[in-house]
């Protein structure tokens, strides 16, 4: 059992390429095709009749780099901007890209099997929320002292800042009806980050959480 949790452990070769800046790249490029080409958005973002009739299997990586609107991109690749290139500084840049592709396309596939369960048919599931949620996590994990103010304004840590939006998240899973933000993505995306430091890194999250109560706030 060691041996095999040294195997899974086992650290990238440490570089940083900046390769979070490089996904905003794709992700506008690929917003700007899409716009050209709406038809594109039914190839590339996933729908869980397609993915099974059609075989679209690549849909649960590509519906990461599909947004819906100017304000969907906006605001993830402002979070991507953010947060992206300090924990990729952090992590390294390969770990970094492992656990943004492998929480996205987590997220993105444990969703198809919520859909099909539900008889979410109709559903189109694009946007990179779900790595985004598991991005947020991460930083909190790496950096639990740094102060973020939310909306500009709101100093807050980030521990803090991530277990509030867990929290509006679930409130609005529960309470918010249906709506074309999908909220069940951003909580898996943060289950799937949570089980990524526990299994590959060897971080308890909500350990670090904890022990950030318990010490001053640091600048």
């Amino acid at each position: 059992m060691q041996n095999k949790a040294r195997g899974i452990r086992k650290p990238f070769p440490y570089t940083f390429r900046n390769l979070s800046l490089i996904l905003i790249g794709i992700n506008i490029t690929v917003y700007f095709l899409t716009m050209m080409a709406p038809r594109l958005t039914a190839y590339l973002a996933m729908n869980p009749v397609l993915f099974l009739r059609e075989r679209f299997y690549w849909t649960p990586l590509t519906y990461m780099f599909v947004h819906g609107s100017m304000n969907h991109i906006l605001f993830n690749m402002l979070g991507l901007f953010f947060f992206g290139p300090q924990l990729e500084e952090r992590m390294g840049s390969w770990e970094f890209l492992t656990y943004y592709l492998g929480t996205g396309v987590a997220a993105g596939l444990l969703s198809l099997g919520f859909y099909l369960t539900t008889g979410s048919t109709n559903v189109f599931l694009m946007g990179a929320s779900g790595a985004l949620f598991a991005v947020l996590l991460a930083f909190a994990v790496y950096f639990p002292f740094s102060r973020i103010y939310l909306f500009g304004i709101i100093p807050m840590q980030t521990t803090v800042m991530v277990t509030l939006y867990a929290g509006i998240e679930i409130v609005s899973l529960l309470f918010g009806g249906r709506g074309n933000v999908a909220h069940s993505t951003h909580l898996l995306g943060l289950l799937i980050g949570y089980l990524y430091f526990m299994i590959r890194l060897g971080t308890d999250p909500v350990k670090v959480f904890k022990d950030s109560r318990n010490n001053p706030w640091k600048r």
